[in-house]
């Protein structure tokens, strides 16, 4: 009986062992299935199981609506040759695809001591983990150890270089003396279960949003939903009226300035390759109708997606990772004509488009600022907003918007109601800033603080201050008065603004000339205060002035090119003072006859005057005076009577004298 006890219980124990060697094997099989097949959740569930012996962690799932994932089917009882090293290090990076950083980072730890012949990427992606948690010191030194030990030139040093470069740049960000300008929040009432992005005013008081928040069906699908606003008050969050897709996402819309035809995304998670298009949709009886894909844009086997179009309806802004790009998604313009026709696309190069990914396109037609997301620039982390200033056709250098704008996370689609002078008055963008999985909707808004110049003004004979001189300031861009101001009596100036802007300042006063000064601000424009460059006033003398280097061809009248550059000086001087008459007068030396040399000079002079006219200044404030030999200004020979050429070249000059100010 004893004998039959031990048996039974050995049997028993052997079997449990067998189970569970099957349960654990089952387990690998299916976490690798799922990892392959990019379903992370279910992956990281069954890695879980794996290493714990049949035991998950892995909390409720979430979703990730713009990226790729698809589903896997059951592993059923396949056998498994996973190790334990590997099932931890793709259980990391299942963690990390699902931006679960939290649990990552020990488990990307336990895996630093493998061998890093097979496992050469764990430094780096430990790195992108510690920045993620904003421990920045400790991702600095990961970074750097990963460069130093990394033996391969390939693309994951030159990130690793790429993220030494973004730690000092978030660490600057992070330290800047303007955060309390800065509101951020996320939006309330539009944020759901899922993913909720792509914010897209369809009108003043109708914002479009894409969201992946559970339909019909207990289903998460990406779907286009829209929220009223009455005073700046929300209303209600509903589905846009287009036709449903059984088994397509909609998402990221672009409305045509006529209100009645859009463009949209759509695009297939059931596949790997999640292709996307992008489509037109028209207003048929207050119904959007199914439309048809964009047969000008889209390019087979490409993902074409995230349409923008500019205010004036004239463009077609849109990512894609269709071939002729700079690599990954690129950002591409398409012409469109009379709100109908689009023309060929065009990338819009490599001022804008990097090797990496550029994507979520946005113009502000008001301050004029070009806003797009890239992950292949320096920055705070993932995908950084940054912006350039110009027309749609001739864009500057990309900046970075910088923190809060940016965090360390993904920060995708931005649009704004700002003004000209500050497009972060009043924005909308999604971001996972505050989310384990998903982008979310968060409203942003920065106070800025007028900005003080000022400016003095002396005179440029005495150094003194000139007191009661007039100074107007002009904004150059809108062609506007900014300032219409005397100086104190310490030939001081100032005024506020809202913003740092391209300006033109013109002073005067009587008895002096005008003079102009153009400015925009100080090297960082984040600056309160500004000195404006100090401008000085010539005084306008009783005699003539002498105009140097002006040259006519021997005996004759006739201009030489070596002169125009004084003359276009002359020109600059008149068009700064718009009232002012002036008399040109020549003059030679005694060779000659003093009827010839008064006519030779009348023509000199009125050679000048031609050259005035030609320049743009009104004959009626230009008076040609020839006065041959008859006011010399050094003597012709010397006192003994012999020639003096040094003299003779003194008195053969062109001058010119204030007649009316």
């Amino acid at each position: 009986m004893y004998l039959k006890t031990i048996i039974a219980i050995l049997f028993f124990v052997s079997s449990s062992i067998f189970a569970t060697a099957q349960y654990v094997t089952s387990y690998g099989a299916a976490a690798e299935k799922y990892f392959a097949a990019g379903d992370y959740f279910s992956a990281a569930t069954y890695y879980e199981k794996f290493l714990n012996t049949g035991k998950s962690k892995t909390g409720a799932q979430s979703f990730q609506p713009y990226d790729a994932s698809a589903a896997a089917n059951k592993a059923g009882n396949k056998s498994s040759s996973l190790s334990k090293e590997q099932a931890i290090y793709n259980l990391a990076e299942s963690y990390r695809m699902l931006h679960y950083h939290e649990k990552a980072l020990p488990v990307y730890a336990q895996a630093l001591s493998f061998p890093s012949a097979t496992y050469p990427l764990v430094g780096f992606h430990y790195g992108t983990t510690l920045k993620a948690m904003q421990r920045y010191e400790e991702s600095k030194t990961a970074f750097e150890q990963f460069v130093a030990t990394y033996g391969i030139d390939d693309i994951y040093k030159k990130n690793a270089q790429r993220e030494l470069a973004n730690l000092k740049f978030i660490q600057s960000e992070m330290s800047k003396t303007t955060l309390n300008q800065y509101s951020v929040t996320k939006a309330s009432g539009l944020n759901a279960d899922g993913g909720t992005y792509a914010p897209m005013w369809a009108n003043d008081n109708t914002l479009w949003f894409t969201s992946t928040r559970v339909g019909s069906g207990n289903k998460n699908q990406n779907k286009i939903y829209q929220a009223t606003y009455e005073a700046d008050v929300q209303g209600a969050v509903s589905l846009v009226n287009l036709p449903p897709d059984a088994l397509l996402e909609q998402g990221v819309t672009a409305m045509l300035p006529n209100q009645i035809a859009m463009f949209y995304t759509k695009w297939d998670v059931a596949k790997k390759t999640n292709d996307a298009e992008i489509y037109r949709s028209v207003l048929d009886n207050g119904k959007w109708n199914a439309g048809y894909a964009e047969g000008a844009i889209n390019f087979s086997g490409s993902k074409t997606q995230q349409p923008f179009v500019t205010k004036d309806g004239k463009f077609l802004i849109f990512s894609s990772n269709r071939p002729g790009g700079f690599g990954g998604f690129d950002l591409w313009m398409a012409p469109i004509s009379d709100f109908k026709t689009l023309g060929t696309p065009v990338n819009m190069g490599a001022n804008i488009n990097t090797e990496y990914d550029e994507q979520a396109p946005y113009y502000h037609d008001a301050s004029k600022t070009f806003v797009f997301s890239s992950n292949g620039r320096v920055g705070m982390g993932g995908y950084d907003f940054f912006y350039s200033t110009g027309s749609i056709n001739s864009l500057s250098k990309p900046t970075n918007f910088g923190y809060p704008v940016n965090s360390v996370k993904d920060d995708l689609y931005f649009t704004s109601k700002g003004n000209a002078t500050n497009i972060l008055e009043s924005v909308m963008l999604s971001s996972d800033r505050d989310a384990a999985c998903c982008l979310e909707l968060f409203t942003l808004s920065r106070v800025k603080p007028l900005k003080q110049l000022t400016g003095k003004i002396l005179s440029c004979e005495t150094g003194l201050p000139l007191s009661g001189a007039h100074i107007i300031i002009m904004d150059t861009v809108n062609n506007i008065t900014i300032l219409d101001q005397k100086t104190d009596a310490s030939g001081n100036y100032s005024y506020t603004s809202a913003e740092f802007m391209p300006l033109r300042g013109t002073a005067s006063l009587v008895g002096y000339f005008n003079k102009s000064i153009r400015y925009i601000g100080p090297n960082n424009m984040d600056d309160v205060n500004f000195n404006i460059p100090t401008l000085c006033l010539n005084e306008i003398p009783v005699k003539a002035i002498k105009v140097e280097n002006v040259y006519y061809d021997f005996d004759k009248a006739t201009l030489q090119v070596t002169s125009f550059a004084s003359l276009d000086d002359l020109v600059s001087l008149l068009n700064e003072n718009p009232s002012m008459e002036i008399e040109l007068s020549a003059h030679t030396d005694s060779k000659g006859s003093d009827e010839y040399n008064l006519a030779l000079s009348q023509k000199r002079a009125q050679s000048v005057v031609d050259y005035l006219v030609s320049k743009g200044i009104s004959e009626t404030r230009l008076v040609a005076r020839g006065y041959g030999e008859t006011m010399p200004v050094a003597p012709n020979e010397n006192a003994d009577g012999t020639d003096n050429p040094e003299g003779r070249q003194q008195n053969r000059r062109t001058e010119f004298k204030v007649l009316k100010n």
